[in-house]
């Protein structure tokens, strides 16, 4: 399963936040054997995150997108999702009702923030969702995500809001759509980067893997081996092992 991250907003190409997301939305699909074939973060700019869902949909199985959902004049990613998939923005009951309620229990839980800050929220803003998408709650906080399903040859799309812990809890609702055949196996190794060049080059020409070398600036470096098949991934790292070892003795 070949799938794609897209993660929106200023704030993560100004620095000012850091994208964890893409990197624990990565961690998870890869550990449930899919491919993560692209990351990129883009601005809070409608057409933008239009094309390159529109793009990502008609060539990978799912595109994954995180940021920018709510009510705020920035917060562009749903209306962008539905213009993408050739949709228009509806508001579910159900979406309605759950933000309603979000909206009640943090009243209640801040009364005097609620009073001074004036928290009238426009509901049909931060509910909506491209027609005939499932609605994912939002359980720990207040704007829903979705799911675009598959038409045809174009893949899925799911909708994320940005802050993580709800990230992680609408993650969790369809973590079971994402699969595959990539097995990863990885070890470590003292011997310096640049004189690992032909035991990486042996096992790629040997074995139909991927190999990659990674160094950590501190302590061992880390090489991970990539395949579809677990015995040839398990034969190669057995190689790369016997390989590495013979630099270090």
């Amino acid at each position: 399963m070949d799938v794609t991250l897209l993660t929106v907003g200023d704030e993560l190409l100004a620095g000012d936040t850091e994208n964890t997301n893409a990197t624990w939305l990565a961690r998870q699909l890869s550990a449930r054997g899919a491919s993560v074939r692209r990351v990129l973060v883009v601005p809070d700019e409608h057409e933008t995150i239009a094309d390159y869902v529109r793009e990502w949909r008609d060539a990978y199985d799912a595109v994954l997108v995180t940021g920018g959902l709510g009510g705020t004049h920035d917060d562009v990613t749903m209306d962008a999702v539905a213009d993408a998939t050739d949709r228009e923005l509806h508001v579910p009951e159900a979406s309605r009702e759950a933000v309603e309620r979000a909206a009640a229990a943090y009243r209640d839980a801040n009364p005097e923030e609620a009073e001074r800050f004036d928290l009238d929220l426009d509901v049909e803003a931060w509910a909506a969702v491209p027609e005939d998408a499932r609605v994912l709650p939002n359980d720990p906080g207040l704007s829903p995500g979705t799911k675009v399903p598959t038409e045809g040859d174009a893949g899925a799309v799911y909708v994320f809001p940005g802050v993580p812990d709800e990230v992680h809890a609408m993650f969790d609702r369809v973590a079971e759509d994402f699969g595959g055949s990539v097995v990863s196996e990885t070890i470590y190794t003292g011997a310096p980067e640049g004189a690992l060049g032909p035991a990486l080059d042996a096992v790629r020409g040997a074995f139909d893997v991927a190999v990659g070398s990674y160094p950590s600036g501190e302590g061992p470096n880390r090489l991970k081996v990539t395949g579809e098949d677990e015995a040839e991934v398990a034969a190669a790292l057995a190689d790369l092992e016997d390989r590495v070892a013979d630099l270090t003795d």
